[in-house]
């Protein structure tokens, strides 16, 4: 498990040429996934790793749409790009937290949107971690981000520089442009998992061939009354 840091000096970190070809090969792969989406219309962003550029051999690449979509459109953006979903599924870690779709096409290459609109800090999430669009991807623009250490990872033309957001979540957040509160509950989760660790997920119901998300999502709520807290905010 990747830990927090609490303390750590600025420290500037050089790629070498097999990291810049890693990084190619995910955002172009990235941008396939993409293009597919806005030609239907949508706007999507890919965030973490590949977009702030830090990008290892263990980097997904999850394309992400910030707001709620019919998904039989998603599908049909997917089948016209000749993309064939491996597997469909929706996941929700609490009761109260936001319920999202994920389709995978392949294990490290995924698309996610939400089953029900997105409070702002579960959008500000994403842009946490830093988050490029479809026209920021085709530029090869690196985005700054936080990681899962929490550390700030900011792009420089030969790699990037990184420093500690633990005692410095206001300078953070201007830096990735988003809420304090984020920052602020990001740290509180992250350092808390440290402590005990992953606390296990609510739901994550896989899909079969004919079934919807839509279908599936509205069962689910009925069979797990706690899933309405989450519904009426």
């Amino acid at each position: 498990m990747v830990k927090p840091v609490h303390a750590a000096d600025v420290a500037e970190v050089v790629y070498n040429e097999e990291r810049w070809q890693l990084f190619k090969g995910l955002r172009t792969r990235a941008l396939e996934l993409m293009e597919s989406l806005v030609k239907r219309g949508f706007n999507p962003i890919v965030h973490g790793s590949v977009a702030r550029g830090d990008v290892s051999k263990g980097s997904d690449i999850d394309v992400f749409l910030p707001y709620v979509v019919p998904s039989y459109k998603i599908e049909i953006a997917l089948h016209e790009a000749k993309f064939e979903p491996m597997r469909r599924e929706i996941v929700m870690a609490t009761p109260w937290q936001l319920p999202k779709a994920h389709i995978y096409i392949e294990e490290d290459r995924s698309i996610t949107f939400p089953l029900v609109n997105p409070k702002q800090l579960e959008v500000e999430f994403y842009y946490f971690g830093g988050a490029a669009s479809h026209a920021q991807v085709k530029q090869t623009a690196r985005i700054p981000g936080v990681d899962k250490r929490l550390m700030l990872i900011e792009p420089t033309p030969r790699g990037h520089v990184e420093s500690p957001v633990i005692g410095r979540e206001a300078e953070a957040a201007k830096r990735v442009n988003v809420s304090l509160g984020i920052v602020r509950e990001r740290v509180q989760v992250l350092t808390r998992r440290e402590d005990v660790g992953h606390t296990g997920i609510f739901i994550q119901r896989a899909l079969l061939p004919d079934e919807s998300f839509e279908e599936v999502f509205k069962r689910l709520v009925e069979s797990h009354p706690e899933m309405k807290v989450r519904l009426k905010k």
